[in-house]
């Protein structure tokens, strides 16, 4: 089987020490975890985990399987880029004088749809949203003119398919 990319979302209650247990189910097996992130979900007192990996699906259902056995997790779930909308952040910190000198700089803002998020006198920070591979993209087209902070965020993602967590947390408090 070959490698792809399985975005995993896991609805949990909110324990201290779980994402520790989580990632040490990914350790054991040596998978990396290529991205997480950890939010509210659309359950009140809910969690989501969303972790990205590149694996193979044998792997993924085996981890899955793993994560739902933890006391805390409700439900998990895994989908292949596909089955899912999904999107990253990332924030570009760039030297001011290059917002007024660079031309090209105007040009690559435009270009990626990104936003200026504030300017300052030594500095201005560029605000992207999009797929990784967009965001690779300003990367490289602003690596040149020198980028003083990088940071992104991890990926987070909606199914397209319904994922009917709502429903089976509702028979779980019935029962």
């Amino acid at each position: 089987m070959e490698n792809n990319w399985y975005t995993i979302s896991v609805y949990s209650e909110n324990n201290v020490g779980l994402l520790n247990r989580i990632s040490g189910i990914f350790l054991k097996r040596h998978i990396n975890i290529e991205a997480l992130n950890v939010s509210k979900s659309e359950i009140n007192s809910v969690s989501k985990f969303t972790i990205v990996v590149n694996t193979t699906e044998q792997w993924v259902k085996n981890i899955v399987g793993q994560i739902e056995k933890q006391v805390e997790v409700i439900k998990a779930f895994y989908h292949n880029d596909e089955e899912i909308i999904y999107q990253e952040s990332a924030l570009f910190k760039i030297k001011s004088n290059l917002l007024f000198d660079e031309r090209n700089i105007q040009n690559i803002i435009k270009e990626n749809n990104s936003q200026i998020v504030t300017v300052a006198r030594d500095f201005f920070v560029l605000s992207k949203s999009g797929k990784r591979e967009e965001i690779n993209k300003m990367h490289e087209q602003l690596e040149p003119y020198g980028i003083m902070q990088f940071v992104r965020s991890g990926r987070i993602a909606v199914s397209k398919a319904e994922m009917r967590i709502s429903s089976l947390l509702e028979e779980f408090q019935h029962n």
